[in-house]
């Protein structure tokens, strides 16, 4: 049995008449009542029931029919999933972040790509710039979201933004502050240095040109965590300026830092990787 017997059966069925059926197929008569003779030798069982004046299914035929419609559904089904795997539209997708980046852009960019792409499957996974950079690698991760620097011959980056630094606190605590030299004496909650060790270094190095080494009593893997134990009056910290804008406690107060400080935050990517789901979601967050 091939896929045109069906095709032919169908159009028969649905016709309900020999020659239309065939002008429908546009074939001739006698090869399509041929074709439909095959096919119910084949199943052993009729069809349809004709004489010279009408074409009627049998209740073999009704069945037969309800099935092939059915199953030929499903074989499109097949073929259209087939179809988006081959163009890279359907399978996971993994995006790597980390948390202090993470923000309403990132929400709005898995909605723009479940909307792109309804056959895809995103998964999304905080994890460090340092194991994103190994993932990215090893093509574990198809977009990471990480702090400069990048060092690798294996990844393809583009600056997402340029962010700055701020002192943050429990203004409920703390009344007054002109410049972070007035935390010389405070406890500091950090990053842990194992977690973020470049991002751990350049907070030890603010507060030196500040003129003091920081206490660091508290560390966290997770910038929530660390806005959380400020909240509690557990310590002051340093995080990126773009984080108030997501993070409105009113027992926070956030106090910019010298602009000569910064850190840049980069959408990275296998190299040779390039597929049309990572442009879209590149441009989304591009724009």
């Amino acid at each position: 049995m091939e896929l045109r017997h069906l095709k032919y059966f169908l159009a028969v069925a649905e016709e309900l008449n020999f020659t239309k059926a065939a002008e429908k197929l546009f074939i001739s008569q006698p090869p399509l009542s041929r074709q439909i003779k095959e096919l119910e030798n084949e199943l052993g069982a009729r069809l349809f029931e004709r004489n010279n004046k009408k074409v009627v299914l049998t209740e073999a035929g009704k069945y037969f029919k309800e099935e092939v419609v059915s199953q030929l559904q499903s074989l499109e089904s097949v073929v259209l999933k087939t179809k988006k795997i081959s163009e890279n539209v359907n399978g996971e997708y993994s995006i790597g972040y980390i948390s202090s980046t993470f923000s309403d852009k990132i929400s709005q960019l898995i909605k723009f790509l479940t909307g792109q792409y309804p056959f895809l499957k995103i998964k999304l996974y905080e994890v460090s710039t340092v194991k994103q950079i190994t993932a990215l690698e090893q093509n574990k991760l198809d977009l990471g979201i990480i702090r400069a620097p990048l060092v690798s011959t294996k990844i393809t980056s583009k600056l997402w933004f340029k962010d700055y630094y701020s002192l943050v606190y429990n203004n409920t605590l703390i009344d007054t502050v002109t410049d972070l030299s007035d935390m010389k004496d405070k406890v500091f909650v950090f990053f842990n240095k194992d977690y973020a060790p470049t991002y751990y270094n350049t907070l030890v190095e603010i507060c030196s040109q500040y003129g003091f080494i920081p206490n660091i009593v508290h560390e966290s893997n997770n910038i929530n965590s660390i806005i959380q134990l400020v909240r509690n009056g557990l310590g002051v910290s340093i995080v990126p300026s773009s984080l108030k804008n997501s993070h409105t406690y009113p027992e926070l107060s956030f106090l910019s830092l010298n602009n000569n400080f910064s850190t840049d935050v980069l959408i990275a990517t296998p190299k040779n990787g390039e597929t049309q789901i990572t442009n879209s979601a590149v441009s989304f967050l591009l724009d």
